[in-house]
């Protein structure tokens, strides 16, 4: 289970920010997470809510956006969504398009109160 080395490596960050800002208080982090990254969301927040539980950042709230992966095509610039595992273009068929995102795994955010 990854989900928890991706927790921790999450509140390392959260540590980080909460060094450079004494007397602050953490309230949220938000994270970006790609269907591609291979990330259960749930799991995710149920290792992140396990480690700040007890802990100074509690109840510091993770809240989690989920990417669906993108493809463009290079034939006629056409963006879209990945269904069912088709990645060719829905409006050209063209089969040899590129990923363009969903591989996403980023804190975007963090949210405090300052004293």
């Amino acid at each position: 289970m990854h989900e928890l080395s991706i927790a921790n490596s999450i509140l390392d960050t959260v540590r980080a920010e909460a060094a450079r800002r004494p007397g602050a208080r953490l309230t949220k982090v938000g994270l970006r997470v790609g269907e591609l990254a291979g990330v259960d969301p749930d799991s995710l927040d149920f290792c992140f809510n396990v480690l700040v539980t007890g802990t100074e950042f509690a109840p510091l709230a993770l809240e989690i956006e989920t990417r669906p992966r993108r493809q463009r095509c290079p034939r006629c610039d056409r963006t879209f969504r990945v269904v069912e595992f088709d990645i060719s273009c829905p409006d050209c068929g063209y089969l040899e398009t590129r990923c363009i995102g969903g591989d996403e795994l980023e804190v975007v955010y963090l949210e405090l109160e300052e004293p």
